[in-house]
């Protein structure tokens, strides 16, 4: 039987990441890799399977000389790693397949790989196996069309150890309706919005379940509510399944601001388990999110609509995350305050600003290219800001505002956000929990001594300088918001990750 390991290459240290947090409750990495489990469903029984994911245990000489072949995923941001572990295998003598969104967007570039299997793979996977066992495989294999979701097997979450995890990630549907400029979702995965079945989700969850999950689980769409049909019959599902099951796992996903119109969708998610959403908000700038065809975030007839959309949600009873960019076009000096004021008034706690990245084969890459705005040098894309998992501080093209206004001027959003003493973050999470609606089922109890050791857990990795503002927020959501006062020890766990991101960031920066 032919030895299959399957090899998660790392992630860089990011917001997204939560890497410091995960040091404080003793807990390995973020996320499982998905794909790789996903794909590790495709393979027929007669292959023995492995999974390292090197961001949980190292990949060892004893990996490489046990395998047969050497199957990687990527996103851009692991681009590094997988260099690694290409040139490890390459001197082992084990062959390397590579896939993932890395790969299919930026194959012709990256070296010492054997065969890449691009895009999604339902479909391509056991045409590649079967000439592969016969000798006869090419060097890439291409899906010809976007796949039926309905037909993608339950992940593998059997391979890994579910307990080294924060959360564990279940998809539900790929594609997004809308096309903006920057992101290249809907180069990947296309503008219609492909679907799994309600039952094939539960089915996952179930699998959770019977492996003794009990926590954080991600619906990794990146529109969850792109198909709003689709999505509300499955929140009326797992809501049943949940209720079921004395809601064993608090949701999060991500989704379109558009969300906020939604009303029956909003209270289906809040039933269902859904905790928090991350909005994809950019900019307060009417002018610079129509520029970059962002219709869903703007509003002719309503003024406030963003600061409306967020607060409109948390007042349902979900918190809002959300992501930014700075050096959009139409974006001017003002952008800065504007980005600060609209993240601090709202209560934004995780805030993910990033500098604008033209990615490849994105509408925005090609739009520069013609302009003659990039870089020879595609720099800074390992950070790229619609990964959501760091901070991108170097620019692959030519903005219009002065480069170095603008890198001063971002350098001062996130230092300001996430300042040394926390003050600006838990003055967020104040705002947040004065209009958070407290929904009882979402609400994890815990004993007074697990609170105290939660609360002295984080306060022993605070600062000298950041003590006080944690004491002050800790005592006021404990008078004001009792209920509330685990969610807000995570908040402030976070809080601490944030301002150590920020602070390396800014040292590569300077």
């Amino acid at each position: 039987m032919p030895n299959a390991l399957l090899v998660y290459p790392e992630y860089p240290p990011s917001y997204w990441g939560v890497n410091f947090v995960l040091e404080i409750f003793r807990i390995e990495a973020a996320f499982p890799p998905l794909g790789l489990l996903t794909v590790a469903a495709l393979f027929p029984p007669k292959y023995n399977l492995r999974v390292v994911d090197m961001n949980v245990t190292p990949l060892e000489e004893a990996d490489l000389e046990w395998a047969d072949l050497v199957f990687t995923s990527t996103m851009i941001v692991q681009r590094e790693s997988l260099q690694t572990v290409t040139e490890r295998c390459n001197r082992a003598g084990v062959p390397v397949v590579a896939g993932g969104p890395y790969p299919t967007t930026y194959h012709d570039e990256i070296s010492g790989v054997d065969h890449f299997v691009l895009d999604e793979v339902e479909e391509t996977f056991e045409d590649f196996l079967r000439d592969l066992e016969d000798g006869t495989a090419g060097a890439i294999y291409r899906e010809p069309r976007k796949p039926d979701v309905t037909r993608t097997p339950v992940p593998r979450f059997d391979l890994i150890d579910i307990k080294a995890y924060y959360s564990m990630s279940i998809q539900f549907s790929r594609g997004c309706p809308f096309d903006c400029e920057f992101c290249d979702i809907t180069k990947l995965y296309g503008r219609v919005p492909r679907t799994k079945s309600p039952d094939q989700v539960l089915d996952e969850f179930e699998l959770l379940y019977r492996l003794g999950w009990r926590s954080h689980v991600f619906l990794v769409d990146d529109n969850f509510i792109g198909n709003m049909r689709e999505a509300t019959k499955l929140v009326r599902a797992i809501a049943e399944w949940q209720d079921d099951r004395g809601y064993p796992f608090s949701l999060f996903t991500e989704a379109s601001v558009n969300l906020a119109r939604m009303d029956e969708l909003m209270d289906g998610m809040i039933e269902a388990g859904f905790d928090s959403v991350f909005l994809g908000i950019e900019t307060p700038n009417p002018k610079a999110l129509r520029k970059m065809k962002k219709p869903q975030n703007v509003s002719r007839r309503e003024e406030n609509y963003l600061f409306n959309c967020v607060r409109k949600i948390q007042q349902k009873g979900m918190r809002v995350d959300g992501g930014f960019i700075l050096g959009l076009d139409d974006d001017d000096e003002g952008a800065f305050d504007a980005q600060i004021d609209f993240i601090q008034e709202v209560g934004i706690p995780m805030a993910m600003v990033g500098l604008l990245t033209a990615l490849k084969d994105t509408n925005l890459y090609d739009r520069l290219k013609r302009e003659n705005r990039l870089l020879e040098e595609s720099i800074g894309t390992a950070e790229g800001v619609l990964n959501l998992t760091s901070v991108n501080v170097a620019l692959n093209f030519k903005p219009e505002m002065d480069v170095e206004t603008l890198m001063e001027g971002y350098r001062r959003v996130i230092t300001t956000l996430y300042d040394p003493t926390l003050q600006n973050y838990f003055m967020r999470c104040l705002t947040l929990l004065e209009h958070l609606r407290p929904i009882p089922h979402l609400l994890k109890p815990m004993s007074k001594n697990a609170l105290f050791l939660a609360i002295m857990s984080v306060r022993r990795q605070l600062s000298a300088k950041q003590v006080p503002a944690y004491t002050k927020f800790i005592a006021k959501v404990s008078r004001d918001h009792p209920r509330m006062l685990p969610e807000a020890i995570r908040l402030a766990a976070l809080g601490y990750h944030f301002e150590r991101v920020t602070r390396q960031q800014t040292t590569i920066h300077d």
